[in-house]
């Protein structure tokens, strides 16, 4: 008597190999790119955060990839709260993807600020909250990123508009 648990189990398998092998990759192309990061100073610099991130994926994803070999697999999700009757909002997804397309645009053109106010404003009512209270949370949230950037951490976002203005010209 077959359970039909061989065919998920090998599947399963496949799928586990791929993922490991996408993080594994995705951490030896992080490496890579930070080799190539201008860095002036000697101790800790700008290359130190993406050789770290670029270590815990690669570590990860050989992880991954042992532990399969192992016959160690993910459990399948139950679906517990999820209701496979819905179907995918596609309105909802094309939405989200034009913002953060708009946001890409919008960055050179009027500056990292606005672009953000308009991308977490966008999704926040793309995914149904209201606007104007959207709105003014994404406008709060746009300008405490930048200025944490700006005066906090030294990193220049592009202002935009906002160019000249002490605590959010970077």
């Amino acid at each position: 008597m077959t359970t039909g648990t061989a065919p998920r189990e090998a599947s399963a398998k496949v799928e586990e190999y791929v993922f490991g092998g996408l993080v594994a990759a995705l951490g030896v192309f992080t490496l890579v790119d930070a080799g190539t990061i201008a860095s002036t100073r000697d101790a800790v610099g700008a290359r130190a955060f993406p050789y770290a991130v670029g270590v815990l994926l690669l570590v990860t994803g050989v992880a991954a990839i042992v532990a399969t070999a192992r016959g160690r697999l993910g459990e399948a999700e139950e679906g517990e709260d999820v209701d496979t009757a819905v179907r995918t909002d596609w309105l909802t997804v094309a939405k989200l993807v034009a913002l953060l397309v708009a946001h890409l645009v919008l960055i050179d053109v009027v500056g990292w600020p606005v672009a953000a106010a308009v991308l977490f404003c966008g999704a926040a009512w793309a995914l149904g909250a209201v606007w104007w209270k959207a709105l003014a949370v994404a406008v709060v949230l746009a300008l405490v990123v930048q200025v944490v950037f700006a005066s906090g951490l030294g990193l220049s976002l592009p202002a935009g508009v906002f160019e000249g203005v002490p605590l959010l010209d970077g």
